[in-house]
């Protein structure tokens, strides 16, 4: 797979806040990023606006509590209503996060980081590898930001996502801001992060905004993106060649117009770093 012939061009976060001025005023955004959770349901409003959304614009689906790295069994009934919404939608990809979100029973509706260790990677290369045979496609796995380590961790984070998309044929969702929230709260290097990952396997580009609080950020998602991950997401295609990017928010929505010009900012910023390193080569 290359990632840049296959680039969906700059999507947005679909959230409820903005279903009727999509319907109004079909803005010029490229794709749609769904929470897969929102419309696993049969019928009601949510699902009127998706069909009539998707009748316009390409899909993707990306889900919050698969908990592909619990210590629980999969959720059989979870997977099949999400098989099913896929057969519905027709998503270019589906995604999830490389955590865990559960217990045995309860869900904690959090996205909580794993040990990287060997046994946690063979664990969920196992898991992931159930979750592709149920929807028969490769599962995408994107890095979530952190605020703790595991003290007997063997593998840095990113070599823990090279090994799994190598040993489970998963891709990547690559979240640039949370490589950079996480560098910044454990003091590692946010391009060795980003630089080390397989070129090939990298399918979505995820850009969203933070709160900062001096000594440690924290993924928020209800503020503009920040220059610092700007600057990391242009040399990050530079390195990689154009990327599908989804601009995510989650919280304090702004006019629909606003949050297009940030989509567009996107969009002038890797026309600018993409021209520059083809007239480099």
């Amino acid at each position: 797979m290359n990632a840049g012939q296959d680039s969906l061009g700059f999507g947005l976060g679909l959230r409820s806040e903005y279903y009727q001025a999509i319907l109004e005023q079909r803005p010029a955004i490229d794709w749609f990023e769904i929470v897969s959770e929102n419309y696993l349901v049969e019928g009601g409003k949510a699902l009127y606006f998706l069909d009539a959304i998707g009748e316009h614009y390409p899909l993707v689906m990306h889900g919050v509590s698969l908990s592909i790295g619990g210590p629980h069994e999969l959720d059989r009934d979870y997977l099949r209503r999400l098989k099913h919404l896929a057969q519905r939608v027709q998503p270019a990809w589906i995604s999830d996060h490389l955590c865990w979100s559960r217990g045995n029973a309860h869900q904690l509706h959090d996205l909580l980081p794993l040990p990287y260790t060997e046994e946690s990677l063979q664990h969920v290369a196992a898991r992931v590898r159930q979750v592709q045979d149920v929807i028969e496609r490769p599962l995408v796995l994107e890095n979530v930001s952190s605020y703790l380590r595991c003290a007997d961790d063997q593998f840095s984070e990113w070599q823990f996502l090279s090994a799994l998309s190598e040993l489970s044929g998963c891709e990547l969702l690559l979240d640039v801001n949370n490589v950079y929230v996480s560098a910044r709260n454990h003091g590692f290097d946010a391009w060795e992060f980003i630089s080390s990952l397989p070129k090939q396997r990298i399918r979505q580009l995820h850009l969203a905004g933070h709160s900062d609080y001096g000594s440690y950020l924290i993924d928020t998602h209800d503020h503009p993106v920040s220059d610092p991950v700007w600057q990391l997401y242009q040399r990050t295609l530079q390195h990689l060649g154009p990327v599908s990017t989804l601009l995510e928010r989650d919280d304090h929505f702004p006019d629909l117009d606003e949050l297009l010009g940030e989509l567009n900012k996107a969009r002038l910023l890797a026309a600018e770093t993409l021209q520059g390193g083809a007239q480099c080569a």
